[in-house]
């Protein structure tokens, strides 16, 4: 397939379109951003030598990211201090990570970020890595505190798959949240008093499956060398930077329209309706940091 060139203009018109304009199609009540105030920050970090083979990422690089990712988050210049604003040595901390056979949060990532929980005071006793156990795993059910990473992906069900559909594993009904489109996803953060204790949003753009078909679709074609991170305190705001990032990607390579199908709307929905951030690019600072190479935002 040839794929034309993917120009600045291509990207603020998905950019136009992405969340908000879809929006409307949504049938949704959304508050203009004249009347808005709440803002949210996130900070895109890329390094071109983030994979070291197919899937497969280096764990320097990434705790590097993971370091310069943060500190420009808080405006700090050492990654522990950073840390230390949202974690504090007696806190009991779930990093919620996510399992899929196909491409999982790497052990690279969870480490990383385990390491500066330690760096930040708290022991390995009052820590744990869990995804399909969170709802019997003790550290989960006493955490005062929570850390929230997953790569993105298409979703069959959510039309993406990032940081807010990651929670639903705290669910024991998971299939009622799969009708409209995942739509209700932003209940389960209230549900379980998540959006209290999570504390920082990771979003693994490392090598993102753009596009798939069906409910176990994978393809290596779709497969997307990024070598990202997102990292944000907000969730909305992640997961509505990266939609717009895979949008991008997805008329570069197809070179037409193509959206997403089911139409991610669980993202406008969890602003709107839940609360949960900020989902209108115009009032998402994105803060990008490192490798320019193609697509940023």
């Amino acid at each position: 397939m040839e794929k034309k060139s993917f120009t600045r203009r291509d990207f603020l018109r998905v950019a136009a379109m992405t969340p908000m304009a879809g929006a409307v199609a949504y049938g949704m009540n959304v508050p203009t951003a004249e009347g808005a105030v709440k803002t949210s920050k996130v900070v895109l970090v890329r390094d071109e030598k983030a994979l070291s083979g197919p899937k497969k990422s280096d764990p320097e690089v990434i705790q590097k990211m993971l370091d310069d990712g943060i500190n420009a988050l808080y405006g700090e210049s050492d990654p522990v201090k950073a840390w230390k604003r949202i974690i504090k040595p007696n806190d009991v901390v779930g990093i919620k990570s996510n399992y899929w056979k196909f491409l999982s949060t790497t052990p690279e990532v969870e480490q990383a970020i385990k390491q500066r929980v330690m760096d930040a005071g708290v022991p390995e006793t009052n820590l744990s890595i869990d995804d399909k156990g969170v709802r019997s795993n003790p550290i989960f059910q006493n955490a005062t505190a929570l850390i929230n990473t997953r790569p993105v992906k298409i979703h069959f069900y959510a039309g993406i798959g990032s940081c807010i559909k990651n929670y639903i594993m705290f669910d024991d009904n998971r299939r009622s949240y799969h009708d409209d489109s995942c739509a209700k996803l932003g209940e389960i953060w209230h549900k379980y008093d998540l959006k209290n204790k999570t504390r920082l949003n990771v979003l693994i753009m490392l090598n993102p499956p753009f596009h798939g078909i069906g409910p176990r679709g994978y393809s290596d074609e779709y497969i997307w060398d990024y070598k990202g991170l997102l990292i944000s305190e907000d969730p909305v705001a992640a997961d509505a930077t990266a939609l717009r990032i895979m949008q991008a990607k997805r008329l570069e390579f197809f070179g037409e329209e193509k959206p997403i199908a089911p139409s991610p709307k669980h993202i406008q929905v969890a602003d709107t309706e839940y609360n949960l951030g900020v989902s209108d690019p115009n009032r998402i600072e994105v803060v990008k940091l490192g490798w320019e190479d193609g697509i940023l935002i």
